[in-house]
This record gives structure tokens, sequence and C-alpha cells, in this order.
């Protein structure tokens, strides 16, 4: 629900392949594009039929205008008009209509939380929901607290007592180092689990733990260099971020609290927050994908988490637009290719490009040099998935192959009870194959690594497997190395594809602990 595409990394020349109806996507009548609507919120139209004016909102004038020609939703407190919008809706009419005369926030987080709806829909604006008067607490509710704070509400007390125990931080200094230390009370971090920003004189350390967000968030008392090191004991969890000062002189306190300081939130009601970074190189890889490589800031540190994706953001006719991709390594043979800098100051991306789309063609041609706005790292895989695993079996079609990268290295490089690791990567042609010979030469130096290609267009002289996702191919594929061993099996690509695959896989009696897909 809602603006912006649902698989803005799928291969879309594979959904032919898969004559599966797909949930929540309609085709959009000529003249209602993405562009058409960037276009018409800057044609000066007035779309909310207030003429410029903003409004206080009730519940009570909200639920009023619950019909297609007449709809307001609101979002994170504010409301909109989205009738003008309904029929460049890529989830049609009635996905929206779900929410019509009511708050749609969690209808929205559920689907695409990533999409700039402020921006998208801002000619739409109608204004904010009235507060209502507060309700005072009976005794019983007064004497409620944690943590030594009285919890803003009762949702927020739930939430808090649910969750992990909350962190706490505490500084030092010496002449030249400030060290701030956090403690998460939990022993399974690690350096993936922590993301350092500081720019524009803002201080911000986010620590991600389990599906919560611990944020320091301040502007120091003074400056300081761009360069810091973060360092994790992992056996009591504690991090230790070191920054080096710009003048050897003492500090009063370490700073003035910004927005959300010393929170701990579920990741879900937190805002995505972006660095601009630079691009340094792109090459091509097939026909229509190539290799992006973007520099982090020098003020900011930031691992990326296997199996998880970031959003890129880009400004497009004064609109801005935001798509998910998925981060991989800079190639599957680290040994015989080294990376233009750091991993940890990289990051890289295979990405399609299709000439008729208004994201892709843009990132294309920017040229060396020019920034994109990059969010910080999100997704539902762990990395305990692993664990004693033995078998791997990952099925990827087009550029759903991107999260496989990170998994393929991982995996035969960190994960001692592997037996096994097989790949079945399906394509339309041999040109559409990304990082074939680097795949084929992976297969050939490791025993435990098998490859397999699937085409659905070959030419005649293709030898291969032909076909989609099937019964027979997969069954014939997912043969286990022993009768009860551990396996892992991880799907993506088109949510046609995906989709089919999944029922594939329960059908063949894997259970859903087993299986693992990717979706943006």
């Amino acid at each position: 629900m809602f603006p912006g595409a649902r698989w803005p990394r799928s291969d879309r020349s594979l959904w032919k392949a898969f004559p599966i109806q797909t949930p929540g996507q309609v085709p959009l009548k000529q003249g209602r594009s993405l562009m058409d609507w960037i276009r018409l919120t800057k044609s000066g139209k007035d779309l909310t039929g207030l003429k410029g004016r903003l409004f206080e909102v009730t519940e009570e004038e909200l639920e009023k205008h619950n019909k297609k020609d007449d709809c307001w939703i609101c979002i994170r407190g504010f409301v909109y008009n989205v009738s003008p919008y309904m029929e460049y809706h890529p989830g049609g009419e009635d996905e929206l209509m779900r929410a019509a005369g009511s708050d749609g926030t969690d209808l929205f987080d559920q689907v695409h939380r990533w999409v700039n709806y402020e921006s998208m829909l801002k000619e739409c604006l109608v204004g904010k929901m009235a507060v209502k008067p507060a309700i005072p607490k009976d005794y019983h509710e007064e004497k409620k607290v944690l943590n030594g704070m009285r919890p803003k509400s009762q949702v927020t007390d739930t939430r808090a007592r649910e969750g992990p125990i909350s962190p706490s931080y505490d500084w030092f200094q010496t002449d030249s180092l400030i060290t701030i230390i956090i403690y998460t009370k939990q022993k399974d971090m690690n350096l993936d689990s922590v993301i350092v920003d500081y720019q524009h004189d803002s201080f911000r350390a986010e620590t991600i733990i389990k599906d919560y967000s611990y944020l320091i968030h301040m502007e120091l008392f003074r400056d300081i260099q761009e360069d810091f090191s973060v360092r994790v004991v992992e056996n009591v969890g504690k991090i230790e971020i070191v920054l080096k000062k710009k003048e050897h002189t003492s500090w009063k306190c370490l700073g003035r609290a910004l927005e959300n300081h010393n929170s701990f939130t579920p990741r879900k009601d937190t805002a995505f927050y972006y660095r601009k970074c630079q691009l340094i190189s792109k090459e091509d890889v097939t026909h229509d994908t190539k290799l992006f490589c973007l520099m982090l800031p020098p003020s900011s540190y930031l691992q990326l988490p296997i199996g998880q994706h970031v959003y890129l953001k880009l400004t497009i006719a004064g609109t801005e637009i935001v798509k998910p991709y998925t981060p991989v390594s800079h190639s599957l043979l680290f040994k015989l290719m080294e990376p233009i800098l750091p991993d940890d100051k990289c990051i890289y991306f295979l990405i399609k490009i299709y000439p008729a789309g208004l994201f892709t063609p843009k990132l294309d041609h920017l040229q060396i040099g020019d920034f994109v706005s990059v969010s910080s790292p999100e997704g539902n895989f762990k990395i305990s998935q692993f664990q004693e695993l033995e078998d791997l079996f990952l099925l990827a079609a087009g550029t759903g192959f991107t999260p496989m990268v990170k998994i393929l290295n991982y995996a035969l490089t960190n994960i001692p009870s592997l037996r096994k690791v097989k790949l079945m990567f399906f394509n339309k042609t041999e040109d559409d194959i990304i990082w074939r010979s680097q795949l084929e030469n992976l297969a050939f130096k490791d025993k435990r690594c098998d490859i397999e290609f699937v085409l659905s267009a070959p030419t005649s002289g293709w030898n291969g497997k032909q076909g989609h996702i099937s019964r027979a191919l997969l069954s014939e594929f997912l043969k286990r190395s022993l009768d009860k061993s551990k396996v892992l099996i991880c799907i993506c690509g088109p949510m046609p594809f995906t989709e089919q695959g999944i029922r594939l896989l329960h059908d063949l009696n894997f259970s859903k602990d087993e299986i693992h897909s990717f979706t943006a």
C-alpha cells in the first residue's frame, strides 16, 4: 500500500516466466506512472481541495472521509487526501481504501515503511491530527515505573518490558581522546551491531539489539576529528567508541542532547537515517547490470550484516525517491581481486538498469564523485541460522542473486560444519547470468560448492537446465548430504518466483524453519 514499487531489485524480465497473480500489484492505466504523479504534484493543481489551507483534523472528521472520491488517511499524525493518488497507486485502490478515514500507519509500515511518503504526498497534506486532551491516570497506573522512569504510555511500557533490557552509556576523557562506553547488557554483540555518524555537528551512535535500537544523539561539547574507532568486547557486550579531540582541552560535559537521545525503541518505530556516500566506481557486469561502489563519509562507521538491505535515495524532479538494494561483496573471489578500498569504507551494489524506469537510469547517469544517500541496514536474516548448518541451498532469480553473494562467501569461510552449498540460479539467457565466470571458478576451487544455471529462454547451443522453478527441478536439486542433516534454503527473486518457490518447498516437506525468503 502507498507509494513505491514493491520489488525494486527484481529482474522484471523474469515476471513473464511465472504466470502467478502478484498480490498487491495491479496494472496502472496509461499516464498513471510514478513520473506522471510527480508531474501532477508539480502542476499547481489543488490536490487537497482545500485551497492551500491546513486543518487540525479530529478523529470524528477523519472518519467522514472514507470514500474513493473523498479519502483521507492519517500517517504518523499527518492527514492526507489520497483520492487524487488512487489511480497512481501500484497496489490499487482497494489497498488504499483499507485505511480510508482512519490511521493507516501500521498498514503502511507492514508493506513499505521505507517509502518517503512526506515527499510523495506533500501536495495532498490536509493537516495534523488534533491532540486529544490528556486523560488522568488512576492511582495504580501512576505507580508504574520502568528503569526509574515513568513510561510515556501503557503501550511503551508493555513493549519495553517485553523487549531486551535497556542499555546505558558513560564517557571519560584524556587530553586527546573522548571514550564513550555503551553497556548493552547483551553477550552476542559484534561490530555490525554499531552504526556511528558524525556530520553537521551531530554525533549519532546507534546500537542494534535484537529488534530494538539504542540511540546516543548529541551535539558534542567540542569538535572532533573525522576518524574514530569502534571496539566491541563481545563476552560482556560492552561497546567502546573512541573519538579524537581537535583541541587538547578538557570538556566540561559530553555535549547537548538532541532528538531521541538515550532512547531505546523497537526498530520498526524508528525513522530511517541516511548519510551521503560518494560514487567512486561503476563497471559493467552484464549487458544491463552494473557494479556500483559507494564510499562512506570519513566520519561514518557502518558494517553491513549478511542478508540485510539498505535504501538508496535520490531526488528526481524535485521528489525524493527511495529504493531498497542488497549490498554485495566486491567479488566472489577475494584472493584474486583486490577491492578499490577496504570493505569497511565501501558499499558495493549489483544493480540492473531499466532504460524505461525512473530510478535506475538516474543512478546510472551519476558521474564519479556524485553522491547518493544511503540508509542504515535492515532485514530479518539472522546469522544464527548458520549454526551447525550442514547443507545450504540457494535459489536465486535475476538480481535476486544479490543477497546470495555475501552468504556464499560467509558460508564457505566461516561455517565449519558445512558439507555442501548449492546455488540454483535462474535467468532468461546466458547473457543475463551475473558473475558467471566467478561462480564457476568458485565451484572449481571449493568442492563443497555446486552451481547450477537454469535458463527460461536459452539459445539452441545451451546444454544446461532449462525452464522455470518447478517441483521436478527442486526435488532433484535439494538432496541432503545425510538423511537428517541440518538444512537452510534461501530464496530470492521476483515475488511470483519467491512465492511459487516457497509453495514448492513446503510441498517437498521442508519446514518453515528451514526456509528463508528475502523480500524488499
